[in-house]
């Protein structure tokens, strides 16, 4: 079993003062109670966030504030998370507990979800705190990739999304 790094321990607050933040949004084809429903799928994760390749839910449903799940991604990283904020239909937010990486020392994410006259437009952000100068400077040498990656994942949304509607119809 691959060895476990403790993450700071963020809350709400870090979101917008981490020292890295990636913000990507999109507008999507389907409403705000659609989308959660597709957040709150494990299943969906990896079909349009593809560095993710699974997703446990380890705490029993109903989801809120305290919720804990466990995300395996790509090159063996696996991140216990626990949700900071759980608004259906208009905010998620979960921070890392843990890292099976020691690259990171903290790291959260927000969903923030506003209705529109057309379905809802999404605004996710990304926000992490590198593990010593090496993490700092790759963070920062890889930021314009990482941001186009970022939002790629939320068109693959738009597209998986917009697909799953189609198959329902």
């Amino acid at each position: 079993m691959a060895r476990t790094y403790q993450c700071e321990r963020v809350e709400l607050d870090f979101i917008d003062r981490a020292p890295f933040r990636f913000v990507s949004t999109i507008d999507l084809a389907i409403t705000p109670e659609q989308l959660f429903e597709v957040l709150g799928d494990a299943t969906s994760w990896p079909q349009w966030a593809t560095v993710i390749t699974n997703v446990e839910w380890t705490s029993p449903e109903p989801r809120g504030v305290g919720t804990t799940r466990t995300v395996t991604m790509r090159g063996h990283i696996v991140g216990d998370e626990e949700f900071l904020a759980w608004e259906p239909f208009s905010h998620m937010a979960f921070r890392f507990n843990t890292s099976t990486s020691n690259a990171i020392s903290a790291f959260a994410e927000d969903y923030r979800v506003v209705e529109t006259a057309g379905g809802c437009h999404l605004t996710w952000v990304m926000a992490m705190k590198p593990s010593g100068l090496a993490g700092r400077l790759g963070m920062t040498m890889g930021r314009p990739v990482m941001a186009w990656l970022f939002q790629r994942f939320l068109h693959n949304l738009r597209r998986y999304t917009a697909d799953e509607r189609s198959r329902e119809e």
